[in-house]
């Protein structure tokens, strides 16, 4: 059995770990909540359950933290779906993933608005984020191509249309319930969503 003084480290190491994880968890909903400009490192801390210090010790302060949950989302994105997934299998996944995560879904939101650093459409963070979208563009035309979906649309507007039903319940949400007659972010509107995107990509014969 290993001695207190060596296992020491690895304790230390995992409770920092853990404290980074509560704080971006803490940022996640003060960032969703009120937005970048809002948002203060101070209600981070108390949300997390932390010294406000340790903020700028892990992170390098608030920038740092909204940094690193993009850079998170990025990869998650990316990994949500494997490659051999169908349209239908893809969209369930990206609509399960966006209303399960609502304070992640609000933070996507707030900064679409042009909010936080990233708002200059040079910045290096934006210009990823076009190159992501315009990959997803290529990918749902590639579809079309293969005959999977319909090619009468134009792939940018299939795509288009599949954010704005994944994030309506976010941003709209009473909107939605009084539109649809489900919960927002119920099972019946993901389902609602799932099959009538079916309908209006589906390749006509």
């Amino acid at each position: 059995m290993a001695s207190p003084a060596r296992r020491a480290p690895q304790e230390r190491g995992k409770a920092a770990q853990q404290t980074r994880e509560r704080i971006l968890k803490a940022a996640v909903e003060e960032f969703g909540a009120k937005g970048y400009a809002g948002a203060r490192t101070a209600a981070i801390a108390a949300r997390a359950g932390v010294n406000q210090q340790l903020i700028s010790y892990y992170f390098g302060g608030k920038q740092g933290l909204v940094e690193e949950l993009r850079r998170r989302w990025a990869r998650a994105q990316e990994s949500r779906t494997p490659p051999a997934a169908t349209y239908a299998e893809s969209v369930a996944a990206h609509l399960d993933a966006t209303l399960d995560n609502s304070d992640w879904s609000r933070l996507v939101i707030w900064q679409a608005l042009g909010d936080g650093p990233g708002a200059d459409s040079d910045d290096e963070w934006a210009q990823a984020q076009r190159a992501r979208l315009r990959e997803a563009v290529e990918r749902t035309r590639r579809r079309q191509e293969e005959g999977e979906i319909t090619g009468e649309l134009d792939a940018e507007f299939v795509l288009l249309v599949a954010y704005a039903l994944a994030f309506a319940p976010i941003a709209l949400p009473r909107m939605v319930e009084g539109i649809v007659g489900a919960g927002p972010l119920s099972k019946e509107y993901r389902e609602w969503v799932a099959g009538q995107l079916a309908t209006m990509t589906r390749r006509r014969s």
